[in-house]
């Protein structure tokens, strides 16, 4: 199974092209992230732990506590902007700062 060709790619005339700008770069840190979580993930039974809460010496909990604080931190932030966002037409076309249109 291949991929999309990602050689085509190129930033505009006169802007410098970064490293991360390729995906095909990108598809490989994604990689290397997964294979050194995998790794740890299989290395942590072999090494003593000094849990100061009982949980906190299970297999894989701060994994799974990243993790979860993570979906967690989302789920507040998208509840925060349905709180506090603002209808689309709030600022009203033609509607200058400071002044009183009425």
């Amino acid at each position: 199974m291949t991929g999309p060709d990602h050689s085509s790619i190129q930033s505009p005339p006169g802007e410098k092209n970064y490293w991360l700008d390729d995906p095909q770069n990108v598809d490989k840190v994604f990689w290397v992230v997964i294979v050194v979580c995998v790794a740890l993930m299989l290395v942590e039974p072999f090494y003593h732990k000094h849990p100061y809460f009982g949980i906190d010496g299970s297999f894989g909990f701060y994994g799974w506590f990243g993790f979860l604080a993570c979906a967690g931190l989302v789920l507040v932030a998208r509840a925060l902007g349905r709180i506090l966002g603002r209808r689309e037409d709030y600022y009203r076309p033609g509607c200058d700062r400071g002044k009183d249109n009425g």
